[in-house]
């Protein structure tokens, strides 16, 4: 059993409030909340005091989209359980979402099973799966039903990557129909990605090589027009539909136009969309690899879009895609041929600072903060309020967060397993102190305390979203 554990003094954020208030923990979970100072409070003991005073006290960030251990384009996602939820927690987040994967040929059992095995006994901090479908057939939309059963009830499909993980209309209707069925929800990876193979491959032969040519190749219409055939399969399957890694103007108006109808069609966003852009993307000596992920980066007006979403709560989510490789012998794989650089950026470890910027910036506000990156996704994918909050009988997954400390972001100083940050020189206000994952220390006054093995699978009931 963890400790008898007080959080005094600190501002209490959640989706919902922010109150000066003290927090008692009792046998990893949230025990009682009350005013600071109160006469409640001040007559709690507990085996263990922290004081909070100067910080906020927020639930531990949900990140519910991540790669560990993703084999892509011949090699590996650099990041395995162990070392990429150790970087989550240090960044705040003691909850991922991972995608186990089921290979063409093969059930949706064999996938995940070989998920479980690489997670297990390997995580800092709580995890969970998706499922992605790339077979979709009789046998795997059967398997869907067993899946929702067990606490897998999120089921990715793509409209990209042809000849790997592409289902066509047909599939994709099939698998909504089941998840209409069944009360899964159905993710999309939004691209026309027979249209995208063509414009690659003409890139090529014209000698458009670099980097930069990944961002134009996979133009924004292809996005919208993926985004809005999505919808309507959704609409014609009488499905909820949730779009992820959202990242141009004209996606975000096609999945508002589909929430003003009344839809049940839901979008995330993710870090690299809200901070960087072509630009990057367009580094010289193949510095930009570094930046290829898919979606791609935007030019940068489209970032005023992707923040009035979120403010008006047409994009609910913000996730980071985490799906790191190396600069080098990895992303390096693409010299002389920008396709073959796999596609992914790290960022688990750089999400809620980067939100808590900001709030700094007036982008959001610190509820809205708190919403996006922990309450929303708790809900969207089955797991509020055991996550995602600060109440009573919630997990004591908590973070101590410092709004006024300085930081630059940097490869030097970041704990994912990769060579590079997306995000290198980048200064923001606010910091991690403290992290608790049901009431244990994980990180502990910017110490390491915790333990592989520590993190748990945790199963999700269906969208509490809808």
């Amino acid at each position: 059993m963890s400790i008898r554990t007080l959080i005094r003094g600190g501002l209490v954020v959640t989706a919902a409030d922010e109150l000066h208030a003290d927090v008692l923990i009792e046998d990893g979970r949230v025990a009682a909340l009350a005013a600071h100072g109160s006469t409640a409070a001040e007559a709690w003991t507990a085996g263990r005091t922290i004081d909070a005073s100067g910080k906020y006290v927020i639930p531990g960030g949900v990140d519910a989209h991540t790669h560990m251990e993703l084999p892509f384009g011949g090699t590996s996602a650099s990041d395995t359980f162990e070392t990429g939820t150790r970087a989550a927690a240090w960044g705040g987040t003691t909850t991922i979402v991972d995608f186990a994967v089921q290979s063409v040929g093969h059930s949706l059992r064999e996938g995940l099973d070989t998920w479980y095995d690489k997670a297990d006994g390997k995580c800092a901090v709580d995890y969970a799966f998706h499922m992605i479908l790339s077979d979709v057939n009789e046998g795997t939309l059967k398997e869907m039903d067993l899946l929702v059963g067990e606490g897998v009830t999120s089921f990715k499909l793509f409209m990209a990557y042809p000849g790997v993980f592409y289902s066509d209309d047909g599939r994709i209707l099939r698998a909504m129909q089941r998840g209409a069925a069944n009360g899964g929800l159905i993710m999309m990876h939004a691209e026309n990605g027979i249209a995208i193979d063509v414009l690659v491959e003409q890139a090529l032969a014209r000698g458009e090589t670099d980097p930069r040519h990944h961002g134009e190749v996979r133009r924004v219409l292809l996005e919208a027009e993926a985004t809005h055939r999505a919808i309507q399969l959704a609409r014609v399957a009488g499905a909820p539909l949730y779009v992820v890694h959202v990242s141009a103007e004209e996606a975000v108006a096609e999945l508002a136009a589909a929430r003003d109808k009344g839809l049940p069609v839901f979008g995330e966003t993710c870090p690299q969309y809200l901070f960087l852009s072509t630009d990057n993307l367009a580094e010289p000596d193949f510095q930009g690899a570094k930046y290829v992920c898919s979606t791609p980066l935007r030019p940068r007006e489209h970032q005023a879009a992707l923040w009035r979403g979120l403010r008006t709560n047409d994009l609910q989510v913000v996730s980071t895609d985490h799906c790191p490789f190396c600069f080098r012998g990895q992303k390096e794989l693409g010299r002389g041929d920008f396709s073959k650089i796999p596609n992914g950026l790290p960022g688990v470890e750089n999400r809620m600072d980067l939100l808590h910027q900001a709030v700094v910036d007036g982008h959001i506000s610190r509820r809205r903060w708190i919403e996006i990156a922990c309450a929303t996704p708790a809900r969207m994918f089955g797991i509020y309020p055991q996550k995602g909050t600060i109440a009573p009988g919630s997990d004591a997954d908590i973070v101590l967060y410092d709004p006024h400390a300085e930081q630059v972001i940097s490869a030097e100083t970041h704990h994912m397993n990769v060579d590079y940050s997306a995000y290198e020189g980048k200064r923001i206000t606010g910091r991690v102190d403290t992290v608790l994952s049901r009431g244990e220390l994980v990180i502990d006054r910017r110490e390491y305390t915790g333990r592989a093995g520590h993190g748990v699978f945790v199963p999700r009931s269906t969208c509490q979203y809808l």
